[in-house]
């Protein structure tokens, strides 16, 4: 392995593991010496691969997980079937097979904590990233007829949140499994909790 091939694994390396704690403890709760310990290396070297230090590197590895979100949210919903219900299952599945994201945590301490222009950014493409394609499958059911409602934006901001809630369920107080709460409250959604005659 040549030394730009060597520095593009190592590279890689430093985005995982950053990415993996942001994740959990979020901007504030992550030092660089924190993720140079978890890849194994040297805190100054981590200027090497990131020379613009913890703000850089927290921008580049949520770019890289909204990037992939809105790739593999548009993936699900093209490989879905036509009906909506159909499209928000492939949606829940897709956010549950990803790691957890703390939207809340990342609304009130990250954004703040960081350039207000970064956090702008940032806040934009999660936007583009979750709550667009989400938005593209209500409005679409709604010009088939399937569905009718005034704020379809609320609608899949609420829904993201709600599935993405299902995370934080302790494994002790699983039901069943995550994937079929989220289809249970995506059938509470399409069909409501009144009772049918």
């Amino acid at each position: 392995m040549d030394r730009q091939e060597t520095n593009t694994v190592a590279r890689e390396r430093v985005l995982e593991a950053a990415e993996r704690l942001f994740a959990q403890r979020g901007y504030t709760g992550v030092t660089l010496r924190d993720i140079a310990a978890e890849v194994g290396i040297r805190h100054a070297s981590l200027y090497h691969h990131v020379p613009g230090g913890k703000e850089e590197l927290f921008v580049e590895v949520t770019e890289r997980m909204l990037m992939r979100h809105r790739e593999g949210l548009r993936q699900a919903i093209r490989d879905a079937g036509p009906a909506i219900g159909d499209g928000l299952r492939a949606i829940a599945a897709w956010l549950l097979s990803q790691p957890p994201m703390d939207l809340i945590r990342m609304t009130y301490t990250d954004m703040p904590a960081i350039e207000p222009a970064h956090a702008e950014r940032l806040s934009n493409m999660a936007y583009q990233a979750l709550l667009i394609p989400v938005q593209e499958v209500l409005e679409r059911a709604q010009e088939r007829g399937e569905i009718g409602h005034h704020d379809l934006g609320l609608v899949a901001g609420g829904l993201v949140g709600m599935i993405e809630s299902l995370h934080s369920v302790p494994e002790y107080a699983l039901v069943t499994n995550r994937p079929a709460m989220a289809n249970e409250l995506i059938d509470v959604v399409l069909n409501g909790l009144r009772r049918r005659e």
